[in-house]
């Protein structure tokens, strides 16, 4: 293992020595200095993951989010210098966590917040005008296809995702999940927008999840309203993603 490599590896472990050669000015030992730029490092990359899941965080608990954070860095150390971007591999972490194995939810409440970061970093598309689906030919339109924005996510889960998101951006700590209660299970999807600078969530109604996913695989508004249930307000959902600015590009071909 070269220097470089020895460095990185203890300053992950809070138990490792010191990595051979390492000494302070003036040729004396470098342990203290080293533990308190360890414990920065540490104390740093938990901030981060903080800030992208503070709905993680308030669930578990404080606390807990702090050792279960340790455990993580550790396994995980970042690949990239931006810290914005730290906490991708978390949804699969918590997959194989068995301390949160009785919160089967939790892997999905992460992949909601790491969308709601690749929204805000995503890059910026033109977005079509709103009157732009009116205009096509009523015989073409089913087999019009949608081009969505860079920064839209979908999140789709066999768990209420988006009701315990959205319970803990109230104010109130008693609007929000105790760690102790389990939701019922029940598939929800959101999904995630940004119309200007801001991400905009949105709670999709019954069958919106499988319509805006066979839009994002290139499907037809055809196929793609054929994947949602009887009932399904199509248009509704089209005009929400006109607004938001979702739309970036239609192309026309024949009715299916």
């Amino acid at each position: 293992m070269n220097t470089q490599s020895a460095f990185r590896a203890a300053m992950l472990a809070p138990d490792a020595p010191v990595p051979a050669g390492l000494v302070a000015p003036h040729g004396r030992p470098a342990g203290r200095r080293f533990a308190i730029y360890r414990n920065n490092v540490a104390v740093s990359l938990t901030e981060a993951l903080e800030a992208t899941f503070p709905v993680l965080r308030a669930l578990v608990g404080s606390e807990f989010f702090a050792a279960m954070a340790g455990v993580f860095l550790r396994a995980h150390p970042p690949q990239t210098p931006v810290l914005s971007r730290y906490g991708d591999a978390m949804p699969g972490f918590l997959e194989d966590f068995a301390p949160v194995a009785g919160l089967p939810y939790l892997p999905d409440v992460a992949r909601l917040e790491l969308a709601l970061c690749a929204t805000y970093h995503a890059a910026d598309a033109a977005p079509v005008a709103p009157e732009a689906l009116a205009r096509i030919d009523p015989v073409a339109f089913l087999g019009a296809r949608l081009t969505l924005a860079p920064a839209l996510r979908l999140i789709r889960s066999d768990w209420p995702v988006a009701t315990i998101w959205q319970a803990h951006q109230a104010a109130s700590p008693t609007n929000a999940q105790s760690p102790a209660q389990s939701p019922a299970k029940g598939p929800e999807a959101a999904l995630i927008t940004r119309p200007a600078y801001d991400p905009h969530f949105h709670h999709l109604p019954a069958g919106g999840g499988a319509f805006v996913a066979a839009l994002i695989a290139g499907q037809p508004l055809g196929q793609a309203a054929e994947a949602a249930p009887d009932g399904f307000d199509l248009g509704a959902l089209l005009r929400l993603l006109l607004a938001e600015g979702a739309i970036i590009a239609l192309t026309t071909g024949e009715s299916p």
